[in-house]
């Protein structure tokens, strides 16, 4: 997989401006442009250009409108400026509508691999309300989404753990996380998650992880089993017991996976891991 432009939506809050950091790290090891995404949420239902015609009733409304937009605009030209982009080309998108609506365009729009995101964010008219919008996004973004809640430990990614049902509709996602790998030169961990009412034998999931691995030409890798109550709960467990920097997981969105995961524990994941959580919605 070759990573050519990378969406981070931003609120300008923290989160978002965390976010921002991780994307411009990845661009640089991956040589991706970087589209920052602002959307103005102007309560239409179709997602417009700034620069579309927007009728406005009352007056005081579309100078609150202006003025807002103005400074939207200085916002995103500021974050472009930032330091942290220095040799990344860079890109400003501003939109009114609905954040998602916004998302899922400049996605369709600039042919986007990656979107990088925070998983909370400022609320209200002048914010992007980023949480909101993240689990629509894990379930729906026709790419890769790496959802980031606090700043990672460290820039580079050196311990992925790689939460897989090892299927054919996997593969895809799996070159993705391979891809990752090799730009980081990292160990991928996976990890079948036992759970009461989700059992497997060891060494029939250890054989299913080894000819998976090797259909991949996986190298640098680990084998694991780990027992919890639940998915998530395992999958985040797990993470923290090996100081992951990463959890990647795919995710059939609303349908769930037949024996392994469903779309919800990926977005379960999402919210409560404090690592960065690469998920992708395979097709079954």
């Amino acid at each position: 997989m070759i990573m050519k432009k990378i969406l981070v939506p931003t609120d300008f809050s923290k989160t978002s401006q965390t976010a921002a950091e991780v994307a411009s790290g990845i661009a640089k090891k991956a040589g991706a442009e970087v589209i920052l995404l602002h959307v103005i949420e102007e309560g239409a239902e179709d997602s417009v250009k700034i620069t579309g015609e927007v009728v406005y009733e009352d007056m005081e409304e579309k100078l609150f409108m202006m003025k807002l937009i103005e400074r939207s605009k200085k916002q995103l030209a500021k974050l472009a400026e930032d330091p942290m982009f220095e040799g990344v080309k860079v890109r400003q998108e501003l939109r009114m509508g609905t954040p998602f609506h916004g998302m899922r365009t400049i996605i369709t729009e600039h042919k986007v691999d990656l979107v990088v995101m925070g998983t909370s964010g400022r609320t209200g008219l002048e914010g992007m309300i980023i949480g909101s919008n993240t689990e629509k996004v894990v379930r729906h973004a026709q790419c890769s989404v790496l959802t980031v809640q606090k700043k990672p430990a460290r820039p580079d990614f050196k311990n992925i753990v790689y939460a897989t049902s090892m299927g054919k509709d996997e593969e895809i996602f799996a070159r993705v996380v391979k891809r990752a790998q090799e730009m980081y030169d990292a160990t991928v961990h996976l990890v079948r998650i036992n759970t009461p009412g989700n059992f497997q034998r060891d060494a029939i999931v250890k054989q299913y992880m080894k000819d998976f691995a090797k259909k991949l030409m996986l190298k640098n890798y680990t084998i694991n089993i780990f027992n919890d109550f639940s998915e998530e709960e395992g999958i985040i467990y797990f993470a923290d017991s090996i100081n992951a920097d990463m959890i990647a997981m795919a995710t059939h969105g609303r349908t769930g996976f037949a024996h392994v995961l469903a779309g919800s524990i990926a977005e379960d994941v999402v919210n409560h891991s404090k690592r960065p959580v690469l998920t992708f919605v395979v097709k079954r």
